[in-house]
């Protein structure tokens, strides 16, 4: 079994993927689906997002997203986990789209067999549930942030790594080893994410909250898996 890290979205992924972007993308994800939503849409475009609203049952989709961090004019909600949160989404299906995120997810939908959202909250499930479903492959994919590496994927990613290597025999690459050495001289997830450019950012922006709740490891057992079946080309389903 081969272990992969990608520190940018590249494709190619034959089996398993994680798909991380920890501040914030997937941790909102899972948040979303911890709230009581049926289903994650993540779109290609905002445009596609504003479009699904326009045919769905009003009240039925609610959508959340950001550029450079803000929320996007005409969504329901930014990309904040501390937001999401505090609502409740039961019987809703959100839309997503975000900067890196999301198009991190449509890059591995092109090819992963199984794609697999992650963050730090639920990095532990998984982790456990790639292993059960990988044949030959796990990737774990950073969506870096405007197609630059993120220190805060990067350490996410570390994390990952070392549960997996802590259920089994696997061979790594390169990457693998760059996020395991994050991972070991980072510090704690709190200083890793705090210190990265993007969390730097956020905080600059007032979201300083939404750093610290990304920073919490292994809250959750809620794992984004993509759907087979698809609402339209350009938006990936995703279920809890």
């Amino acid at each position: 079994m081969r272990l992969r890290v990608d520190l940018l979205p590249h494709g190619n992924y034959p089996d398993v993927v994680l798909v991380v972007d920890v501040l914030r993308a997937t941790t909102t994800a899972v948040t979303y689906l911890e709230r009581g939503a049926d289903a994650l849409l993540l779109t290609a475009t905002p445009e596609v997002a504003l479009g699904l609203r326009g045919e769905a049952a009003e009240g039925k989709l609610v959508l959340g997203g950001e550029r450079g961090g803000l929320p996007i004019p005409g969504f329901d909600f930014g990309n904040s986990p501390v937001e999401a949160a505090a609502q409740n989404f039961t019987g809703r299906v959100v839309v997503m789209n975000t900067t890196n995120g999301t198009g991190a997810a449509h890059t591995a939908a092109q090819t992963g067999k199984h794609v697999l959202l992650s963050a730090l909250t639920n990095a532990h499930a998984a982790a456990r549930r790639a292993r059960a479903l990988a044949s030959e492959e796990i990737a774990i994919v950073c969506a870096g942030t405007d197609a630059r590496v993120g220190l805060e994927d990067v350490y996410a990613a570390g994390v990952l790594a070392e549960y997996l290597l802590a259920m089994g025999e696997f061979g790594i690459d390169d990457g693998t080893r760059i996020a395991l050495t994050v991972r070991r001289n980072a510090g704690n997830p709190i200083e890793a994410l705090s210190s990265s450019g993007h969390g730097q950012h956020l905080v600059s922006l007032g979201l300083g909250d939404d750093v610290r709740y990304a920073a919490q490891v292994s809250t959750s057992t809620v794992v984004p898996v993509l759907d087979a079946v698809q609402e339209t080309p350009e938006a990936l389903r995703f279920v809890g």
